[in-house]
C-alpha cells in the first residue's frame, strides 16, 4: 500500500483587515525581535562545546527551525492574501465578515459566529474560517432561514437569527 495522498485543497485567500495587519504584525516580530535573539542565544550556546549533547544548542535550532518555518509561510502568504473592506450592500446576508448568530433548530442553542478568513480562525472567539462547513452553508442566507450544516457529530438544522457587519 501506498504513503501518496492526493494535495488538499487550498485555503480561500481572503482576510479581514484586522487580521491582515496581525500577519504583517506577526512576520515583522519573527524577523526583527524573536530570530535575532534565538540567533545570539544559539552562538551563545555554541560556544559552549560539544553541540550533540547540549541540549540548549539543540533547543535552540529546532527554535530557529520554527521561526523560519513560519517566517517563510507568512512571507508567501502575505502577498497572496486579498483584503476584504467593507460591508456587502444587502447587509441581511451572511457574506464573509459577518457576524452571526443562530439557532440549532434540533436543540434551540444559540450559536454566535464571525466568519472569517483560515488564517485568522479563533475557536475562543467564534471566528471561524470561511472554508469551514458551518460558513459554507451559512453564506447567502438572510434572517430565519433555515439551512443544513454536515458537522463533526453529523448533520444539524440551524435557523439564521442576526447578522451584523459592525
Amino acid at each position: 500500500m501506498s504513503r501518496w495522498r492526493p494535495a488538499s485543497p487550498g485555503s480561500t485567500a481572503i482576510i479581514t483587515r484586522d487580521g491582515f495587519e496581525r500577519l504583517k504584525a506577526e512576520l515583522d516580530h519573527l524577523w526583527h525581535v524573536l530570530r535575532p535573539e534565538v540567533v545570539k542565544a544559539l552562538a551563545a550556546a555554541a560556544a559552549e562545546g560539544d553541540r550533540s549533547e547540549n541540549a540548549e544548542y539543540i533547543y535552540r535550532k529546532k527554535q530557529l527551525g520554527e521561526i523560519d518555518r513560519r517566517a517563510r509561510y507568512l512571507s508567501k502568504r502575505i502577498p497572496s492574501l486579498k483584503v476584504a473592506e467593507g460591508a456587502p450592500s444587502d447587509r441581511r446576508l451572511v457574506f464573509f465578515g459577518a457576524r452571526i448568530e443562530l439557532e440549532n433548530v434540533d436543540t434551540g442553542e444559540i450559536l454566535r459566529y464571525r466568519i472569517v478568513g483560515p488564517d485568522e480562525t479563533d475557536a475562543k472567539l467564534g471566528w471561524i474560517s470561511i472554508d469551514s462547513p458551518m460558513a459554507r452553508a451559512a453564506l447567502k442566507k438572510r434572517i430565519d432561514d433555515e439551512f443544513a450544516a454536515e458537522l463533526p457529530g453529523g448533520a444539524a438544522q440551524f435557523a439564521v437569527i442576526a447578522v451584523d457587519y459592525d
